[in-house]
């Protein structure tokens, strides 16, 4: 007899994402017949609640905006990177009720820049100070004992930064928005703004640009990215974050591994293509 087991992702809005895509096609080449994924549509208030459903054939949750802060008193622990950048994405459930918090985005973030062969860099700039640029951030604490150029808009977005710098012991120079195109110059550039925001560096792409991580993926590829790849620089895309993270989900969910990652990112090209 099969085992029922589940999970899910939760979020609001939700129906954009790809998260069933990625866990659905990592549960067919494993052979988990009896695994299901699925997506709910939980804001803030309704989570508390959501949490009360669930029963023992439950085995994990994926969290995403507005959820990766407001699910932590609902926990039992947490992971040391999920409490580093106050945010879990990963909810691993025991069948004796237990439940766990992770964060895969900031180790699925050094996965895809080591895809791409950048495993160290002296120095980066990061573009916005959103909830994803805590992530990035401590991402580029592994992978950058140099200074970290910070571009905000807002006084108190900067203050944030400052913030996240000091607990996570890294080096960070704030700049403002207006001076966003000296970002470009930098050995790596890591753009964690919404659709749009950064179209209008694209004409500021230098001539021989390094590598830029657009966590975007939808639309694919924006206009930053598009122009930097036309100029030969090192392009790493948000589907690739989404499917590393999404590996690090499926393993710790299914305590299979590895999980086929080249199955996921397929499944997740198909899928925006089709879109």
């Amino acid at each position: 007899m099969a085992v029922h087991r589940r999970a899910a992702v939760l979020g609001s809005p939700i129906a954009h994402s790809l998260s069933p895509v990625l866990h659905r096609a990592a549960y067919e080449e494993l052979g988990l017949t009896g695994w299901t994924y699925d997506r709910f549509e939980v804001d803030e208030a309704a989570l508390p609640g959501f949490f009360e459903t669930l029963g023992p054939a439950w085995a994990g949750l994926s969290l995403t905006m507005p959820l990766k802060r407001a699910v932590i008193p609902l926990l039992d622990g947490i992971s040391e990177t999920a409490a580093s950048v106050d945010a879990v994405n990963t909810v691993v459930l025991t069948q004796d009720g237990r439940r766990t918090g992770d964060n895969t985005d900031v180790p699925g973030m050094v996965a895809a820049l080591r895809e791409h062969g950048i495993d160290k860099v002296e120095a980066a700039a990061i573009l916005g100070a959103g909830a994803t640029a805590s992530s990035a951030l401590a991402a580029l604490s592994r992978v950058c004992p140099g200074e970290i150029a910070v571009y905000v808009r807002s006084e108190a977005r900067a203050a944030e930064m400052r913030k996240w710098a000091e607990r996570l012991e890294v080096s960070v120079r704030i700049a403002d928005w207006a001076d966003a195109e000296q970002a470009l110059h930098a050995p790596l550039v890591i753009s964690t703004t919404p659709a749009g925001a950064t179209d209008a560096l694209a004409r500021s792409v230098p001539e021989r640009p390094t590598a830029l991580f657009d966590v975007l993926y939808d639309p694919w590829p924006t206009t930053l990215a598009a122009r930097w790849s036309a100029y030969g620089g090192t392009v790493v895309s948000g589907l690739d974050l989404l499917v590393h993270q999404a590996v690090l989900q499926v393993e710790q969910m299914t305590g299979r591994a590895p999980a086929p990652l080249d199955a996921m990112r397929k499944a997740g090209e198909r899928a925006l293509a089709a879109r």
